[in-house]
């Protein structure tokens, strides 16, 4: 029986179905990645920001169209994982828009078929620069053929058959609007994985419900079509960042306050600004000066950077890793069991393999910008087979989420050591002796925590004075014990003041990590100022490659 209206439950239905077609079917999508950047990640990006809507659709009940595409849209922002996915979100965002003016649970035809309007209009108005022959084409021409049709379809199921048979046309015109395309020889990927889901709503109209099926085994070599065909690509701006912020004024927050100089700084630009909630993808070289952007204007929510030059890289790689499936004849051989484990919070590709050296079992990328959710935490717990487990938050807004540990896994011994800094984390590992027992190990490592000194320095991006310093927008500046010690207008003058109030005769080591926008001179000053304050400490330097603080310091 064909249906003439759409209420909250077959709406729920309907994008559940279209969801699970995409997830079912998400590696064919991936293969014909290239654009913006051939990283063969659309079909991911796209079915894990749906899936994470629909895990929000189905924690609602009501039969209300309006409160299900309301959550709905919610969800998928909260969830919108690539430029594909936050346009997806936002197409979903404008079917809302046009629902939410409905006086009923459940939509007319006429009614969804303006849905469908306002969501190819809202997609476009959340790209600053819209580019044709990609998904935002195959939504607009779509919506605008059952627009014109509207007159001769009678159900629910004849809009998204001729809205299909449309998206299905453009789709194949896609590679004579992008020549990106054409170079590659595929369609457009975001296109593709939309029309997935179009598919799996018509399947759900006519009772064809699906159920998400087991991904198969990665074959020795997957064939990423798109982007193998265009070979060595030069991808000019190589980190895929996004993040979502709760602003401090809401009320007084305008786009263009971020818009602007997050275009000056790279490319594929998605904001999205939901009542209290901003939304950013961007691809630039700078995600530490984005992310510090947008800490201007309220409090970082979520973040993912992903380097797009690597994802390339390892597609276009001829050698992928060897997967042998596990049989009856060839069982699982559980991890033997370890007496201790050790998990860090921390960021940088140099850091990383300095907490690696010193023992750590399991890091977990975050800082400063980045706070990793208990969830994280728990699930690293999981994964590791020990008797003792030592968290290292390394930084004071992330002990609280890792101390959820021992509430949520009370089977488990765990000690979540107050390390508020990488400085302070990387000299507590110097006491951990795995010879010993736990307690002794926690003592040991706590003495280190409480005696030494720790120290960071970047650059202000506002003016404010705090206790006493007066700190002006674009001045660096040096913080330590939690606090801005001090700010001038150079680095080299900045880091010597801080290391005047951290250094003294009693002071053993010094372990310095330089960051990625360090400059070589400046640290052989810095070397040699540590070394005029005490002649006989020990200067250890490590290339952290972090963001955001040039200079970390332990001083111990």
């Amino acid at each position: 029986m064909a249906n003439r209206t759409i209420s909250g439950n077959l709406f729920k239905k309907m994008v559940t179905n279209g969801a699970v077609n995409l997830k079912n079917n998400h590696k064919e999508i991936d293969h014909l990645n290239v654009f913006p950047v051939p990283d063969g990640d659309t079909g991911t990006n796209m079915q894990m920001t749906m899936m994470a809507g629909i895990k929000e659709v189905n924690n609602v009940d009501s039969q209300s169209i309006i409160d299900i595409s309301k959550i709905l849209s919610r969800g998928l922002l909260m969830g919108a994982r690539g430029n594909s996915g936050v346009i997806l979100s936002q197409f979903f965002r404008g079917v809302y828009s046009e629902i939410a003016k409905i006086n009923d649970g459940a939509a007319t035809i006429e009614e969804f078929i303006q849905a469908l309007v306002g969501g190819y209009q809202m997609a476009y108005r959340a790209v600053m620069d819209p580019v044709e022959g990609t998904i935002l084409t195959v939504v607009r021409e779509s919506a605008e053929k059952v627009l014109r049709e509207q007159p001769n379809l009678s159900s629910v199921e004849d809009v998204l058959k001729v809205y299909l048979e449309q998206a299905k046309e453009t789709l194949i015109k896609t590679p004579d609007l992008l020549p990106v395309l054409k170079e590659a020889g595929v369609v457009d990927s975001g296109g593709a994985g939309f029309i997935k889901i179009i598919e799996g709503m018509i399947m759900a109209l006519e009772g064809n419900i699906l159920n998400e099926s087991e991904l198969a085994a990665p074959t020795t070599q997957d064939v990423y079509h798109g982007a193998q065909n265009l070979g060595d690509f030069d991808i000019k701006f190589g980190y895929c960042t996004e993040f979502i912020i709760k602003l401090h004024k809401p009320e007084k927050f305008k786009e263009n306050y971020m818009k602007d100089p997050l275009e000056q700084m790279g490319d594929s630009l998605v904001l999205v600004a939901d009542d209290d909630l901003v939304k950013v993808h961007v691809h630039t070289n700078q995600p530490g000066v984005a992310l510090t952007l947008a800490q201007k204007y309220g409090d970082l929510q979520t973040v993912k950077i992903e380097n797009m030059r690597v994802q390339h890289s390892t597609i276009m790689s001829d050698s992928a890793p060897q997967h042998v499936p596990q049989t009856q004849t060839q069982p699982v051989v559980e991890k033997k069991k370890s007496k201790y484990t050790i998990i860090a919070v921390a960021s940088g590709e140099g850091i990383h393999e300095a907490f690696k050296e010193l023992g750590v079992d399991l890091i977990i990328d975050g800082g400063q910008t980045m706070n990793p959710s208990t969830e994280a935490f728990v699930k690293a717990v999981e994964d590791l087979n020990s008797d003792h487990v030592i968290i290292l938050p390394n930084n004071k807004n992330i002990i609280l989420s890792a101390e959820q540990t021992l509430e949520l896994c009370p089977d488990r011994s765990i000690h979540v050591l107050k390390t508020k800094s990488i400085a302070t984390g990387y000299a507590s590992l110097l006491a951990f002796d795995p010879t010993q027992e736990i307690d002794d190990n926690v003592e040991a490592m706590n003495e280190i925590i409480d005696n030494m000194r720790s120290g960071e320095v970047t650059y202000a991006i506002r003016d404010t004075e705090i206790n006493g310093v007066n700190i002006k927008k674009g001045d660096y500046i040096g913080i330590t014990r939690g606090e801005i010690k001090v700010s001038t207008p150079t680095r080299l003058e900045t880091v010597q003041a801080l290391l005047d109030d951290m250094v003294d005769m009693d002071k053993e080591i010094m372990t310095i990590f330089y960051g990625s926008d360090y400059d070589e001179d400046e640290l052989d000053q810095i070397v040699a100022h540590a070394k005029k304050l005490n002649p006989d400490m020990e200067v250890e330097l490590i290339e952290g490659k972090q963001e955001i603080y040039t200079y970390i310091f332990a001083v111990e």
